[in-house]
């Protein structure tokens, strides 16, 4: 190992990665304001001065955790989007998004909290809507409800029903600290995963049902066959 290896860490990719773990688990606990450089350096077992070497800054480093490490959330579109999805189906991809990183351990379950904290408070150092991709996943769900429900364009209200079959999801990010007290059950395990993805889609068909109903259109259980009962 050369000597420039040595002095930042047993490779450059691995402290890198060291900082972006830190970055994720300090700012999605303390938020930007409050976490040092000098905590993410000791958490991260790195020189401070890493920080400077791989982001420029704390800012940069808090630009690469908050879209490095799960990526474009643009790419859970194509999962329930496309025009020969049923209704079922195209909801099931839709919660996906929501469900894999449960899946996936501590770092993802930090990333979607540091992800709901920007948005609840702003730092100011990235648009969360972009970064996060927010605004075609909403336009595209809304044009699955549009299809399905046989509307000839969307209007305000679909927008608040993909803006509450959505908030679904984002409960189980926001909410998992408090769910894990009251009932630590319903996430354990890759069945209590499917499990959700089950009840999820049945929620959100039943709100599609009562949409139905109150526009006076003709409903055909489209759940019916797929969901595990």
């Amino acid at each position: 190992m050369n000597a420039v290896a040595k002095a930042w860490g047993p490779t450059h990719e691995d402290a890198r990665a060291r900082l972006l773990a830190a970055g994720v688990r300090l700012f999605a606990q303390q938020g930007y304001a409050k976490t040092s450089t000098r905590e993410l350096a000791e958490e991260a077992q790195v020189n401070v001065a890493s920080i400077s070497y791989y982001f420029g800054d704390k800012a940069g480093l808090y630009r690469a955790v908050f879209t490095e490490p799960l990526g474009g959330a643009c790419d859970d579109v194509s999962r329930y989007d496309g025009a020969e999805l049923p209704l079922a189906d195209a909801l099931r991809g839709f919660y996906a998004g929501f469900l894999e990183p449960l899946k996936q351990g501590d770092m993802a379950r930090w990333c979607m909290k540091l992800h709901f904290r920007e948005m609840l408070e702003p730092t100011g150092l990235c648009d969360v809507n972009e970064a996060l991709g927010v605004a075609p996943m909403h336009r595209a769900l809304v044009d699955v409800l549009r299809r399905h429900l046989g509307l000839p364009a969307p209007d305000d209200e679909l927008d608040r029903l993909a803006i509450c079959l959505t908030g679904l999801g984002v409960h189980l990010h926001v909410g998992r600290d408090m769910t894990d007290q009251i009932a630590p059950q319903l996430h354990q395990g890759d069945p209590s995963l499917a499990r959700w993805s089950d009840s999820l889609v049945r929620y959100a068909l039943a709100m599609l049902r009562a949409e139905a109903d109150r526009r006076g259109l003709p409903w055909r259980d489209p759940g019916h066959g797929v969901l595990n009962r």
